[in-house]
């Protein structure tokens, strides 16, 4: 089912005695979510992307735009009435209800020509388990179960019905690493399955990343940026999408662009081609994008070395880093025994990005060599 938001703005107004300005929780969007394809809703806290969720299941009444299912307007229509499955944060499983009971749950309201024969309900509500792998768990009450079990019953609850449409708000925020890794894998293979459009809100960009077709990042309310997950990293359209995505964040440097050459502090790291010039930048360099080289152009105070397995982690300081330490992830091929108080840099230009101070606007460039 694809999905088409238009214009689509949720304006919540002022509480209290004293007013205040009317709060913009979703800010004109303009979203297709391709048929069959997961989408991760990304963004920190308070960016709206739950509220979009709310509007597209239908819990919310959008101040104004359209939701188009397909090529059926369903802005008005009630939530019963879309063809969603929703799963909470919370999983909202019903205590005293067993596994099966709550999967059947929502079979069991069905009215009219939707009405489910018993034995159809049942049916459907174990094909549901087996796809979320807690088969053996349909006896037991939500709290027997850990939370990742409680978190499959949630989403086979959802399944149960056969949505157009599957809907996850943060689903994965209560568990601890190692089920989040393990659930976060299942909700893709389920995914995969079915051919479910869905989408998946969550303020964890590890877990927007690795899971889904297409990200939409999203700050006060407004998309950022879309893209497929690798893409949007690579290629960030603002300081915002480049911040945000990464672990290790990106390395943020003060500069400057004087007469075709780039500069971080007083130091020349790169000779460039671009339409600024002679003008303050920020310069955002990620840690995979420095090699060390005793010839390298960006001079660096040792702190630390952190030997990772795979990789190798520089710690360092710089006077126009932005953040106190710079971290460089680097090839843990090389021998760095030598390295003392100072490490030179050379950068990658590929991984490095330039932006307006004022606005994060990104600047673009190419590497030239004089």
């Amino acid at each position: 089912m694809k999905i088409v938001l238009e214009n689509l703005t949720k304006i919540f107004p002022a509480m209290g005695k004293k007013g205040g300005p009317d709060v913009v929780a979703v800010d004109h969007f303009d979203l297709t979510i391709p048929d069959g394809k997961l989408v991760g809703l990304l963004g920190p806290s308070g960016c709206g992307k739950s509220t979009a969720l709310y509007l597209i299941c239908g819990l919310q009444k959008p101040t104004k735009g359209r939701i188009y299912f397909g090529d059926d307007d369903v802005t008005d229509l009630p939530t019963e009435n879309r063809g969603v499955g929703l799963v909470f944060q919370n999983y909202a499983l019903y205590p005293h209800m067993t596994a099966l009971q709550n999967i059947l749950f929502p079979l069991q309201n069905l009215k009219g020509r939707d009405k489910l024969s018993k034995e159809e309900m049942n049916k459907r509500a174990v094909e549901a388990a087996k796809l979320v792998q807690i088969e053996r768990l349909l006896e037991r009450k939500p709290s027997e179960m850990s939370g990742g079990q409680q978190q499959r019953v949630a989403i086979a609850r959802a399944l149960v019905k056969m949505p157009k449409v599957l809907l996850l708000d943060e689903p994965l925020s209560n568990l601890d690493a190692r089920l989040r890794l393990q659930t976060r894998e299942e909700i893709r293979r389920i995914q995969r399955e079915t051919g479910i459009t869905t989408i998946f809100v969550t303020h964890d960009q590890e877990e927007a990343m690795s899971i889904s077709d297409l990200i939409v990042v999203m700050k006060s309310g407004a998309i950022n940026q879309v893209g497929k997950p690798q893409d949007v990293y690579d290629d960030p359209a603002n300081q915002f999408v480049a911040q945000f995505l990464g672990t290790p964040q990106i390395n943020m440097f003060s500069g400057r662009i004087d007469n075709g050459s780039l500069y971080i502090g007083p130091e020349k790291v790169m000779d460039i081609s671009c339409e600024c010039d002679r003008t303050e930048v920020t310069v955002g360099v990620r840690p995979e994008g420095f090699e060390v080289d005793p010839n390298g152009r960006l001079t660096c105070d040792l702190r630390n070395i952190e030997v990772m397995g795979r990789d190798i982690s520089i710690v360092s300081t710089n006077e126009a880093s932005q953040a106190e330490q710079i971290r460089s992830i680097v090839n843990s091929d090389m021998d760095y025994g030598a390295i003392k108080d100072k490490v030179r840099f050379r950068l990658k230009p590929h991984k490095v990005f330039i932006f307006k101070p004022d606005t994060g606007e990104r600047i673009r460039f190419t590497e030239t060599e004089k």
